[in-house]
């Protein structure tokens, strides 16, 4: 994995819109769990969580081949601070104090990863 400075983050910065768009599924999954079994708008959400789960694996399987997988699965710990913001757009979640300390170390946990790994 040889890339330097702007390659690098370039990557970086592909990689987290594939795991934004990835946990985008969750929410039509969500979504769905308000609707009744089968109806319309269950079908419907249902339908985009397959697509956006397609899409998603599709994008993965280019990515990784820029990355050594354990930089690139470390990084899949972003879903949890992209689900943090998902439950409070769509569903008036609130994020607690808790919430913010361990998505910081998830953070940091990434941020050294990605420093050290190729």
């Amino acid at each position: 994995m040889e890339f330097e400075g702007f390659n690098k983050l370039k990557y970086i910065i592909l990689l987290q819109f594939i795991i934004m768009f990835y946990t985008l599924s969750g929410v039509m999954a969500k979504k769905a769990s308000f609707t009744n079994f089968l109806s319309k708008e269950f079908i419907f959400y249902y339908a985009l969580e397959i697509v956006i789960l397609g899409i998603y694996a599709i994008m993965w399987q280019q990515i990784i081949k820029k990355f050594s997988i354990s930089v690139a699965y470390a990084n899949k710990g972003m879903a949890i601070l992209w689900s943090l913001l998902w439950s409070m757009i769509f569903f008036n979640e609130s994020i607690t104090v808790n919430n913010i300390i361990g998505a910081l170390i998830i953070l940091l946990g990434i941020g050294m990863v990605n420093k050290n790994g190729e």
